[in-house]
């Protein structure tokens, strides 16, 4: 039977690229795009959306049932850096958008949620090279602090009410396609936009801060793998670690300089480097391994030689049309 899924927050940097993923495996008309403002033209035109506030219970309701909604993907969140910024905002938006799904659920209204948690819940306790998936959490951040409960609710879900509903930790991810929004990983989105506009980049991290990170087509992929594993291969109802290729500023940039060797990188550390320092370095994923068959796909040098090249087109595109 084919779903019909519902993506909340369906414009930002995961959204956008899993819709289309997800619109091309299902069908167009499958799958609904929502979020509080209009996405890229590429998203707009190429299925359904909705202006929906995930904050609103009875708007959220609505469009599920107008739809026949049977999955959701809730990717509507407040993001590290902003969070701190912000943070009864974004325990509001990232808590009470949960709940609602979860309730939704809950009274069988849909059948099952994808939610992403992130490596943001660990904290400067918790083991930072090959981070196990059981293991201290003790987040400093808010945003951190809302994916840790968030998990702790998502396994209450589904042990008291048999909710199906379904996690994965991300690192931190990297695409071409869309603009970063908001995250302390977000260097290694806008390291290769400077390196090709402006062949330097001053890093707000300091140079050999390693963090776990994964390309967006990896992590599209993961999140479809995990809702289309059976239910009984999902073991773990909190959230999956998942892993991807470890890194630090000074080892991408290397590799962007054997594509563009008069590159350059400065370092400024703000404030978030203290959000960077008490992440882990790299992650342990066996359990996703073992329980649905994840793999990542993509290294560090692959990764680079594809946002250099897509990048420099669409870069090169719109200074033609400008």
């Amino acid at each position: 039977m084919t779903p019909k899924i519902l993506i909340i927050g369906a414009c930002g940097q995961i959204g956008s690229e899993l819709t289309l993923s997800l619109r091309t495996k299902h069908g167009n008309e499958n799958v609904i795009a929502s979020d509080i403002r209009e996405g890229s033209d590429a998203l707009m035109q190429s299925g359904p959306f909705e202006i929906i506030n995930a904050m609103d219970f009875d708007a959220v309701k609505n469009c599920v049932e107008k739809h026949q909604i049977t999955d959701v993907y809730l990717l509507a969140a407040m993001l590290s850096a902003t969070g701190e910024q912000f943070p009864m905002k974004a325990w509001d938006l990232n808590m009470n958008s949960l709940f609602h799904v979860l309730n939704l659920a809950k009274d069988g209204i849909i059948k099952k949620i994808f939610w992403p948690s992130s490596i943001a819940v660990f904290g400067p306790t918790t083991p930072r090279e090959n981070t196990p998936q059981h293991t201290i959490m003790e987040p400093t951040t808010v945003y951190g602090i809302t994916k840790q409960t968030g998990e702790r609710w998502c396994e209450y879900y589904h042990s008291k009410y048999g909710v199906d509903v379904r996690s994965i930790r991300y690192p931190g991810l990297i695409s071409w396609k869309t603009l970063p929004g908001g995250g302390t990983t977000d260097y290694a989105v806008d390291i290769y936009y400077k390196a090709i506009q402006d062949k330097k980049y001053e890093c707000f991290l300091s140079k050999n801060t390693a963090l776990p990170m994964m390309y967006m087509d990896d992590a599209v992929r993961a999140t479809i793998s995990i809702m289309e594993a059976p239910s009984e291969n999902i073991k773990i109802r909190s959230s999956y670690n998942l892993g991807g290729i470890s890194f630090t500023p000074d080892t991408i940039s290397k590799v962007i300089q054997q594509h563009i060797p008069d590159f350059t990188i400065s370092y400024a550390p703000d404030f978030r480097q203290a959000i960077a320092d008490s992440w882990p370095k790299s992650i342990d994923d066996t359990n996703a391994q073992q329980d649905w068959n994840w793999k990542h796909e993509y290294n560090l040098e692959a990764m680079t030689k594809t946002m250099l090249d897509n990048l420099s087109k669409s870069l090169s595109v719109k200074n033609e049309s400008n």
